[in-house]
C-alpha cells in the first residue's frame, strides 16, 4: 500500500473514532496503534507506546505547563474582573466605541495572566456584558468584540497553547513567548479599530457619554490594578532578560498571583481547593492528549509518512505564501470539529516538515497556528468561544455566531500582516536571543 493511501487510511479512521465521540486522547492512541501495524518489521507496538508516552511526558518543559494553569486557575477565582472594568473604564470615555473598549482591553490584561481562551472569555463576559447591556451598548458588537478579544488568552504570553506547541515542535518555549506580545498589541489595535470604525458610522446606538472624571479620579479607580500589572511586567522582564527559565517565571507567577488574590480578598481555602482541582482537570486533559499524540507522531515517522507528505507537497512547487494559504484553509476546516490544543497536536508531525522546507522560522509558526487557532475559537459549530458567550448571554447560537464573524476576519488580517511583515512575529526572540 502506498504511503498516501495509508496517511488517507489513518485520517478517515481517526474521523470516524472523533465523530463517534472517542475522546481525542484515546482516538489519538488508536490511530498510533493501527499506524504501527504498517511500520514493517518486528517493531512492538507496545514498547513503543510505552516509551514514547513516558518520554514525551517526563520533560522539565512541560512542568511549566500546570504552573501556567493554575496561575489563571487562581486569578479566575478572585475580584480581578471587576477591577478590571473599574479601572479601565474611566480612560476610554474619548474613544469612539468608548466601553466597548474595555471587553479588548480587559481581555488581553486577563489573558496575559490566563493562559486560557474559555477562562478569559468567561471572566470578563462575566462583568462586562451586564455592565455594557445595563448602559445600553450594542448587544452584537459587546458580543462579537468579547468572543473576539477573547481568543487573546492563548495569543499573549504566557499562553497554555503556545507551551504546547513548544513541546511539540522543540522550539525554545521562551521564545515563543516573546514572539506572541507584538502580535497580540496588533490584534488588540485590529479589534478596537473596528470598535472606533463602527462607533463613527452607528453613532445612534450608543449610549450618551459618561459623566467626566478628574485625573485624580481616574487614578483612584485604577489602583487596584496595579499589582496585576506589576506580575505581568514581572513575567515579561524575567523572559526578556533571561532572568529565569518559563518554568521558573510560571513558578512565581503562581506565587504572585497567590500574593494578589490575598492582597484583593479572595484567597479563601473554597477558591483555593477549586483552583487546585481545575489545574488538575485541564493539566490531565492535555497530558492524555499530548501521550496520545505522542504515539501517533512516532507511528507516522516509522511508517515515512511525514516526510513522504512533505515530499508530495514540496512536488506541488506552491510559493511559501501559497503553503500559508493553504494551511490557513486547512486549519480553518479543522477548527470548526476540533479545540486548538488537539489542533496541534493532531497535525505538527505532518505540518512541521513542510514548514521547514518552504524556510519558514518555527518560532514564527507557532505564532501563524495560534493566530489560526484564535479563529477556530470563534468559529462554528465548535467554537469554545461562541459556546460560553451562548451560556453567559443566553442568546441562541446563530446570533452569536454573526456577531463574532466580524473579529474573525480581522484574524484573518492579522494573519496575512504576520506573514507579509515576519519581524512583527520574530523582532523581540531575535532582540532577547541575538543569532
Amino acid at each position: 500500500m502506498e504511503l498516501l493511501e495509508i496517511g488517507a487510511l489513518l485520517l478517515v479512521l481517526l474521523a470516524v473514532l472523533l465523530v463517534g465521540g472517542v475522546w481525542i486522547a484515546v482516538a489519538l492512541l488508536a490511530v498510533g496503534w493501527v499506524g504501527m501495524q504498517f511500520a514493517g518489521g518486528s517493531i512492538p507496538a507496545g514498547s513503543v507506546l510505552a516509551t514514547t508516552t513516558w518520554g514525551n511526558s517526563a520533560s522539565w518543559s512541560l512542568a511549566a505547563l500546570p504552573l501556567f494553569i493554575w496561575m489563571g486557575e487562581i486569578l479566575f477565582r478572585t475580584r480581578l474582573s471587576e477591577e478590571m472594568f473599574r479601572g479601565l473604564s474611566p480612560w476610554l470615555n474619548w474613544l469612539p466605541g468608548r466601553l466597548m473598549h474595555v471587553n479588548v482591553l480587559a481581555c488581553g490584561l486577563f489573558g496575559s495572566v490566563s493562559g486560557s481562551s474559555a477562562a478569559t472569555c468567561a471572566t470578563v463576559a462575566k462583568i462586562a456584558l451586564p455592565e455594557l447591556k445595563k448602559r445600553g451598548y450594542d448587544d452584537m458588537v459587546s458580543l462579537g468584540s468579547l468572543a473576539g478579544a477573547g481568543t487573546l488568552g492563548i495569543l499573549i504570553p504566557p499562553s497554555i497553547t503556545m507551551v504546547v506547541y513548544a513541546i511539540a515542535a522543540n522550539v525554545s518555549i521562551i521564545q515563543v513567548f516573546l514572539a506572541g506580545f507584538l502580535p497580540g498589541l496588533l490584534v488588540m489595535a485590529l479589534y478596537s479599530g473596528y470598535i472606533v470604525v463602527w462607533a463613527l458610522l452607528n453613532p445612534d446606538k450608543q449610549p450618551p457619554p459618561e459623566p467626566a472624571t478628574t485625573l485624580r479620579e481616574k487614578l483612584t479607580q485604577s489602583l487596584d490594578l496595579l499589582p496585576c500589572m506589576f506580575l505581568i511586567v514581572l513575567v515579561f522582564a524575567a523572559l526578556m532578560f533571561g532572568w529565569a527559565t518559563a518554568t521558573e517565571c510560571a513558578a512565581w507567577g503562581v506565587l504572585g498571583s497567590f500574593a494578589i488574590a490575598w492582597w484583593s480578598g479572595g484567597l479563601t481555602w473554597t477558591a483555593f481547593e477549586q483552583s487546585i482541582m481545575g489545574t488538575v482537570r485541564v493539566t490531565c486533559m492535555i497530558m492524555l492528549i499530548l501521550a496520545g499524540a505522542s504515539f501517533m507522531s512516532t507511528s507516522m515517522a516509522y511508517t515515512g509518512l511525514p516526510q513522504a507528505l512533505a515530499g508530495w507537497v514540496d512536488s506541488l512547487q506552491l510559493s511559501p505564501f501559497g503553503l500559508i494559504a493553504a494551511l490557513t484553509v486547512m486549519y480553518v476546516v479543522l477548527g470548526t470539529a476540533l479545540d486548538g490544543i488537539s489542533m496541534i497536536v493532531l497535525t505538527t508531525t505532518v505540518v512541521l516538515p513542510m514548514i521547514k522546507l518552504a524556510g519558514f522560522d518555527l518560532v514564527w509558526f507557532g505564532i501563524f497556528l495560534v493566530l489560526v487557532v484564535e479563529m477556530a475559537e470563534v468559529s462554528p459549530p465548535v467554537g469554545f468561544n461562541l459556546f460560553v458567550l451562548q451560556a453567559m448571554s443566553g442568546r441562541d447560537s446563530n446570533t452569536v455566531a454573526l456577531a463574532a464573524l466580524p473579529f474573525f476576519f480581522l484574524l484573518v488580517a492579522a494573519v496575512a500582516i504576520v506573514t507579509i511583515f515576519p519581524q512583527i512575529v520574530m523582532f523581540l526572540p531575535q532582540l532577547a536571543f541575538p543569532q
